[in-house]
């Protein structure tokens, strides 16, 4: 397909994989949602316990640019001849990267975070993502989410769901995770006591409210008898909602005078923190924020991703200041499926690469730097592309991933997370 035959805002693959949500099964969803193993209580609001972080999860569905948002302006590889209306110059003056070590920065989009990054909370790892040659949309969600290549694909849960499944739970509530979604994302198919809410807010027993309390009578009578799995589920759905009704998510007021951006991802994030504050025992969230397939029109100080970068970092400003009573036992991870190619297209846009870059926030991260293996200070040279086009993966995401859940959420069998691959620990976090 030639550059300007891409269709406006992401390719075809992207638009209908965005109309079904990049997410799990609607069957593997509604089955995993409420499904309770034997040894969790079902139902109990009593008070829980911290024993380690609660992570959260953000998944930039489409490939998010990480040469734009996280700017190599130190490689002298990185100019203006390969991306004429994209190119982010080195610091100094207007439209320039947001200084970070000398060697990368911040888009402008973007600098509403150098105070996360210079309070040593918050860590970018450059060139990193899956070693998978795959660029698939589809096919790299899911080989991210599950934790395994595609060619070896043996499991049907992903990565975060094997954590909590071989995890104890937190607390003594009915719920350990959460999706800001319609429905489960792969990374948390099998998940135990997991549920997709897309708006806490709306999220309690349907119907009319006159007739609610004798609906739900109906139900518990119902299926409070019946042989499991049904049993469990029908009585961890309720006190799910019971559970869930106990947070003021409608008037919930941010620490430290954070404002989230009136968006969905600023939404999802301000119920993260709420929900965290509460303290029921959830140790999960994720949230996904879709649009980042940028074939077309890209945009670095205006446009689509200029809006995408500047509700990203925003919404994760916000979160970094309201947090910051809970900053020692949680980690934010954010994430996408790949990078784009290192040269603009004719379309003024980026077409699908491979290498990328992640966040972690916290108060037990590596934070105030980029960590990345940048061979030489040249890992833009032609000679050191991958597949002589994009960015090469010189950090596998499972590193990271498994060291913050072996060192922040505490466990000691991070090779069930990720079978046939033994981790490196790069020293993102601390324990």
């Amino acid at each position: 397909m030639l550059h300007n035959e891409r269709e406006c805002r992401g390719c075809r693959e992207y638009q209908e994989l965005s109309r079904r949500g990049f997410l799990g099964t609607a069957g593997a969803a509604t089955l995993t949602a409420f499904a309770t193993p034997a040894w969790l209580p079902r139902i109990s609001l009593a008070g829980s316990f911290q024993t380690r972080d609660t992570l959260v999860v953000v998944f930039l569905r489409g490939g998010m640019d990480g040469l734009t948002s996280i700017v190599p302006y130190g490689d002298p590889n990185y100019n203006q001849a390969l991306r004429p209306t994209l190119w982010v110059p080195p610091p100094g003056g207007a439209n320039t990267a947001v200084d970070l070590d000398g060697f990368f920065g911040l888009a402008p989009a973007m600098g509403s975070l150098l105070p996360a990054y210079q309070s040593g909370q918050l860590l970018a790892i450059h060139a990193t993502g899956s070693p998978d040659p795959n660029r698939s949309h589809f096919d790299s969600n899911k080989i991210m989410e599950y934790g395994t290549p595609l060619q070896e694909q043996i499991l049907f849960t992903g990565w975060l769901a094997r954590h909590l499944q071989t995890m104890p739970p937190m607390g003594t509530g009915p719920l350990r995770a959460v999706a800001f979604n319609d429905l489960i994302p792969i990374m948390l198919v099998g998940a135990p006591a997991t549920v997709p809410i897309p708006d806490p807010v709306e999220f309690g027993f349907p119907g009319s409210v006159a007739t609610a309390a004798a609906r739900r009578a109906v139900v518990d009578a119902t299926y409070g008898v019946a042989p499991e799995p049904l049993a469990g589920t029908a009585l961890s759905t309720t006190a799910t909602i019971d559970l869930l009704a106990t947070i003021d998510f409608e008037n919930y007021t941010p620490s430290g005078g954070a404002v989230y951006p009136a968006t969905p991802f600023g939404d999802a994030l301000k119920s993260a923190a709420a929900l965290i504050k509460a303290d029921v025992g959830v140790e999960a969230a994720t949230i996904d924020k879709g649009g980042w397939d940028t074939h077309n029109q890209q945009g670095v100080f205006a446009g689509d991703m200029f809006t995408l970068m500047t509700d990203l970092a925003n919404g994760l400003a916000a979160f970094h200041t309201d947090m910051q009573s809970h900053m020692d036992s949680m980690t934010a991870m954010v994430m996408s499926e790949f990078g784009r190619r290192v040269d603009e297209n004719g379309s003024f846009g980026t077409d699908h690469g491979h290498g990328n870059a992640m966040l972690l926030m916290g108060g037990h991260v590596n934070g105030g730097q980029v960590m990345a293996n940048w061979t030489g200070g040249q890992l833009l040279h032609p000679d050191n592309l991958y597949a002589g086009d994009s960015l090469d993966v010189t950090t596998d995401y499972r590193d990271v991933v498994a060291e913050v859940v072996s060192k922040r959420l505490n466990n000691p069998d991070v090779n069930s997370l990720f079978p046939n691959y033994t981790p490196t620990f790069q020293g993102v976090a601390t324990v």
